[in-house]
């Protein structure tokens, strides 16, 4: 789906090449039709703002809800209780996923970046994209509703997701919000436990690629951590 492409782009970091790919990404939207109409204008005013706004103040808002708190992060893993020590394995495996498909990873980036996760998800089979969206849900569910509560036109990119799943989410832990201006509550949220990775933050007795699989096995096992 090329809606997933022009939506991961829509997510990540507002880059002046964003901005000038923008009429491109409306017309994608546009063209597919895989949004209904309604959810297409979501995304269209999130298009619009970031047309005629700024672009330092575009980037300074992006910053200040993606970058900020822990509760809007982008890394999947991030928001998924009781991860730490299956988190490295499953990020070896995911990102031997995307090489199996032919996307690189930049160095800089994490596997579990969802932006990235999107491109991915863009060039699979639909079914099988859909189906992915599904195991993420719980989390794309309440970043789009933290969006909601902030006022942010980013929350269409969330809803558009939940519509493009196979199946809505079922109830599973994820990290708690955190109020945007309660700057003790926010370094509270950024203070992790240790996060092992490599071979010794598997399981004992089990390999790195053990218990993971494919893609969508990883992200089942996140949804009933």
């Amino acid at each position: 789906m090329r809606t997933l492409k022009a939506l991961a782009a829509l997510m990540a970091y507002p880059e002046a090449a964003t901005i000038e790919a923008l009429p491109e990404i409306r017309y994608v939207l546009e063209t597919e039709r895989v949004l209904d109409p309604t959810r297409c204008a979501a995304v269209g005013r999130l298009i619009r703002e970031l047309e005629v706004d700024d672009l330092l103040d575009v980037q300074e808002r992006y910053v200040g809800l993606f970058d900020r708190t822990r509760t809007l992060s982008l890394h999947l893993f991030e928001h998924v209780h009781g991860d730490g020590r299956e988190r490295g394995p499953a990020m070896v495996e995911l990102a031997k996923t995307y090489l199996d498909h032919g996307l690189m990873i930049a160095g800089n980036e994490l596997p579990d970046y969802l932006p990235l996760f999107l491109e991915y998800l863009s060039v699979v089979d639909r079914a099988e994209a859909k189906q992915l969206l599904g195991e993420v849900a719980h989390i794309t569910q309440a970043l789009r509703d933290r969006l909601l509560k902030r006022g942010s036109a980013y929350a269409a990119l969330f809803d558009a997701l939940l519509a493009l799943a196979d199946h809505l989410p079922a109830p599973a832990p994820v990290t708690e919000d955190v109020d945007p201006d309660d700057f003790a509550a926010i370094d509270r949220a950024w203070e992790d436990a240790e996060v092992l990775f490599g071979p010794a933050a598997a399981p004992q007795g089990a390999g790195a690629a053990d218990g993971c699989g494919k893609a969508a096995e990883i992200l089942r096992r996140m949804h009933t951590t």
